[in-house]
């Protein structure tokens, strides 16, 4: 049998799988500083930092985060934007049809100790 031949059968991708991908390739673009744990969440009247929607075979992402000073923000979104769409389609094979990167603030390094601390 061939690596690529068609067998008979379904995949399913759960969307907490698409989150995961979204959160940690996030995370490893250079200027995040962090990703809201679940008490910033509730501070700032989001349901989740990271919220996947799979629609007709496509996927919507929207992103919440912490920036590091010192660096353009939107260079820091357009990057997390395509590493995050080159991870779904390379890991997933799905399409994306948008990345939503909210920058909800910039974490200076005394700051970014007390909010990963929570």
């Amino acid at each position: 049998m061939g690596e690529h031949e068609n067998i008979p059968g379904k995949i399913t991708v759960e969307p907490e799988v698409l989150e995961t991908i979204a959160r940690l390739t996030a995370r490893g673009v250079p200027g995040v500083a962090a990703l809201p744990d679940k008490e910033f969440e509730r501070f700032l009247g989001i349901d989740k930092t990271v919220e996947v929607q799979v629609c007709e075979g496509r996927v919507t992402v929207e992103l919440h985060l912490f920036a590091k000073p010192d660096i353009s923000l939107l260079q820091l979104g357009r990057a997390i934007q395509h590493e995050v769409t080159r991870a779904i389609q390379k890991m997933i094979g799905m399409p994306v049809d948008a990345v939503n990167v909210y920058i909800e603030d910039v974490i200076y390094q005394d700051l970014e100790e007390k909010a990963l601390a929570f």
